[in-house]
C-alpha cells in the first residue's frame, strides 16, 4: 500500500464563521489554529496549506478568565533605547479586539512562511457585521469552547 501525498489541486478550502461570545480566547485561539492548519481534515499535510478560511465575529466579547484583563501584559519595543511600551489585555480588547485574537492564533501557527500564509486566512471581525457572505460561511459549533460558568449563563 502507497502512502498519500495529497495535491493543492486535490484541496479546496470552505469557510466557516465562529460566534465568539462568551468563548475563552485561549480555547478559541486552539479552535481556530486547528482549522487553518487543516487537521481536522483527513489529508492533512504539515508541508503544505491545506486549511480553510475562519471567519470570527463578535471579538470584543471574547472571555478572559480570572485577572487577565488586568494582570495579563503584552509587551512591544520600538528597537530605539526607551522604546518598551505594554498595554493590559483589557486595553487591547477595548481598542483593539481582533489584534488579541489574531496574535492568539498566531502564537499556535507554524512560526514560517507557511505559517504566515495560513494566517492570511484568518478574518476576525469586533462585531456581527461582516463582508464574506458571498463565500456562504457554515457556522462552526462552539458550545463545546465555553466554559462551564458560561453555559450556566453567569
Amino acid at each position: 500500500m502507497k502512502t498519500y501525498a495529497p495535491k493543492a489541486s486535490d484541496v479546496s478550502p470552505t469557510w466557516f464563521l465562529i460566534d465568539a461570545r462568551g468563548i475563552s480566547l485561549g480555547r478559541l485561539a486552539s479552535k481556530v489554529a486547528t482549522i487553518l492548519r487543516g487537521k481536522h481534515k483527513s489529508v492533512f499535510a504539515p508541508w503544505m496549506n491545506n486549511g480553510d478560511f475562519v471567519i470570527v465575529t463578535n471579538a470584543a466579547k471574547v472571555r478572559l478568565t480570572g485577572a487577565k484583563l488586568t494582570d495579563k501584559i503584552y509587551y512591544r519595543h520600538s528597537g530605539y533605547p526607551g522604546g518598551l511600551r505594554q498595554r493590559t489585555a483589557g486595553e487591547i480588547l477595548a481598542s483593539r479586539p481582533d489584534r488579541l485574537i489574531e496574535g492568539a492564533v498566531r502564537g499556535m501557527l507554524p512560526r514560517n512562511a507557511l505559517g504566515k500564509a495560513m494566517l492570511r486566512r484568518l478574518k476576525v471581525y469586533a462585531d456581527d457585521e461582516h463582508p464574506h457572505q458571498a463565500q456562504k460561511p457554515s457556522p462552526l459549533p462552539v458550545e463545546d469552547l465555553k466554559t462551564k460558568r458560561a453555559r450556566r449563563g453567569s
